[in-house]
C-alpha cells in the first residue's frame, strides 16, 4: 500500500480546489474510505472492466466514459484510480448538489490546467441527475479535449444521458460484487480494523451487504464498535445494518427489469419466481397501482381466453388491493400472482389484436360493407345502408353466414384458437 496521501501528491493548479491529497485517507475517517483501492491491482472483482480501462489508460488514449452500475460497485475509485494511472488532474462534482454555474467552474478550472499543459479528468457522479441543459452545457468541453468525461450513473444511460454525449463516450456496465469478492473487502476491513468476526456474523454481512462493498465497510465498522472490542457477533451486525435496503429504482432499470421478470414468472407457470419477484417490488416500496397493473395485463395477455376467470380476479386484486391498502394489499396481489402463474396460457387474443391491427396499418380506412352500416335515415337506406343484414337471433344456433369483415379482407382469420382457448374450438 502507499503512503497516505501518496495518490493526489500533486499540488492543486490556479482557480481552484484540485486533487491536492485524496481526503479520507486519515486514521479516523471511515473504513471504507481508507481502504479504497489505490491502484488497478488492488481492485476486488470488475475484472473485464477493470482489464479494459487499464489498458485505455495505460495506451494515453482514454475516451470519455459512462459507468453505469449500482451503488457500491466501484465507480468513483474508478475514476480515481484513472486520474492516477493518466496522470491527469481529476475535477469532482456531484449532480446532486451541482448546477450549470458549478460546472462552468469546473471548465474554466479545466481549462487553465490545459493551458499549463496537463490533461483533466472531469468525474460527475449520479450524472443522470443533470438535466438536459446541464448535459449540454459539458458537451462543447468534451468535444473540444478540454476534458475527459467520466460519468457514474446507477441508471440506464441509454434513457438518462443526452445522445450527443452519450454518443462520444464508451459506457462500461459495472455489477453488484459477487460473494467472493465481497468476502476478500471483508478480510482486508478485519484486518484493518484488527477485529475478530464470528462465521456467522461474516455470513450475514456478505448476504446483507447485497454486493455492496461500501455498506459491508460502513456496517463491520459499526459492529466492531458495537462489540467494544469483543469478537464481532451477527447480533451486532444485523444492529449494525438495521433493515437492509433493497436496491430498486421505482423510475429507471431496475424498475423495469424486476416488472419483466414477475410477468415473465407468470408467462412461464412458476409461481414460486412469480410471488419472489411480487416481494421483491412491493418490499422496496413500489406503487401498489403499478404492480397491480402488471398483474391485470399478465391475465389478459398471457393467460388469456385459456382461463377467462383470470382477468375479472386480477381486477378484483386490483380493486381489493386498492380498498386495503399496504400492507395488507400484499394478500390479495400475491393471490393473484399465484393463480395467474397456475392457470393455463393462451396468448391467442394478443396474437389476434396484432394481427388486426397490422391489417389495419396495411390496408387503411377500408369501408364497412353497406349490409353491416347503420340505416338511420330514409336517404341512408334509400342508399342501401343495412339492406340484407341477417339478425344472428333469428338463425339457428344463433350464427348467421354473412361477410362481416371488408370486401378486402374477406375470409381473412385473424384469432387462431388454441387447444386450451375456452370455449373449446368446436
Amino acid at each position: 500500500m502507499r503512503e497516505q496521501g501518496e495518490l493526489f501528491s500533486d499540488p492543486a493548479p490556479p482557480g481552484g480546489e484540485g486533487p491536492a491529497a485524496e481526503p479520507g485517507r486519515q486514521a479516523d475517517a471511515p473504513l471504507a474510505s481508507r481502504l479504497r483501492p489505490r491502484r488497478f491491482s488492488e481492485l476486488q472483482g470488475q475484472e473485464e472492466v477493470v482489464r479494459t480501462l487499464s489498458e485505455l489508460a495505460g495506451s494515453g488514449r482514454l475516451p470519455s466514459l459512462v459507468l453505469w452500475g449500482p451503488p457500491g460497485s466501484g465507480k468513483t475509485t474508478l475514476a480515481r484510480i484513472l486520474a492516477e494511472a493518466t496522470g491527469a488532474h481529476l475535477l469532482s462534482v456531484s449532480a446532486v448538489t451541482s448546477g450549470v454555474a458549478d460546472l462552468r467552474k469546473a471548465l474554466a478550472q479545466a481549462a487553465e490546467v490545459r493551458r499549463l499543459g496537463r490533461r483533466s479528468l472531469l468525474f460527475i457522479d449520479e450524472l443522470h441527475r443533470f438535466n438536459k441543459a446541464q448535459q449540454d452545457a459539458i458537451l462543447p468541453a468534451v468535444e473540444d479535449g478540454t476534458v475527459t468525461l467520466i460519468g457514474a450513473t446507477t441508471e440506464n444511460p441509454s434513457f438518462e444521458v443526452n445522445s450527443p454525449l452519450l454518443s462520444r463516450s464508451r459506457v462500461f456496465r459495472l455489477e453488484p460484487l459477487d460473494r467472493a469478492d465481497l468476502a476478500a473487502i471483508v478480510k482486508r476491513g478485519v484486518v484493518e480494523l484488527r477485529a475478530e468476526l464470528a462465521n456467522d456474523a461474516e455470513n450475514a454481512l456478505l448476504e446483507l451487504s447485497r454486493g455492496d462493498a461500501r455498506v459491508a465497510l460502513n456496517a463491520l465498522e459499526a459492529a466492531h464498535a458495537l462489540a467494544r472490542g469483543r469478537r464481532v457477533e451477527v447480533s451486532q451486525v444485523e444492529q449494525a445494518l438495521q433493515e437492509p435496503h433493497l436496491l430498486y429504482d421505482r423510475a429507471g432499470d431496475m424498475h423495469y427489469d424486476i416488472a419483466s421478470a414477475l410477468i415473465k414468472s407468470i408467462r412461464g407457470s412458476d409461481a414460486d419466481a412469480a410471488v419472489y419477484w411480487l416481494a421483491r417490488m412491493l418490499e422496496a416500496g413500489e406503487e401498489v397501482n403499478f404492480v397491480a397493473r402488471r398483474l391485470v395485463l399478465s391475465a389478459a395477455e398471457d393467460v388469456g381466453l385459456a382461463d377467462p376467470p383470470a382477468l375479472p380476479l386480477a381486477v378484483a386484486a386490483q380493486q381489493a388491493a386498492h380498498l386495503v391498502g399496504m400492507p395488507e394489499a400484499v394478500l390479495p396481489l400475491s393471490e393473484a400472482a399465484i393463480y395467474l402463474a397456475l392457470a393455463p396460457k393462451s396468448n391467442s387474443a394478443y396474437r389476434a389484436y396484432g394481427a388486426a391491427r397490422q391489417s389495419v396499418q396495411e390496408h387503411g380506412n377500408l369501408p364497412v360493407p353497406l349490409h353491416l352500416r347503420n340505416a338511420t335515415t330514409s336517404l341512408m337506406r334509400e342508399l342501401g345502408y343495412g339492406a340484407g343484414y341477417l339478425y344472428a337471433h333469428d338463425f339457428e344456433g344463433g350464427k348467421a353466414k354473412q361477410q362481416h369483415l371488408p370486401d378486402t379482407l374477406r375470409g381473412q382469420q385473424f384469432y387462431e384458437p388454441t387447444p386450451r382457448d375456452l370455449p373449446r374450438p368446436g
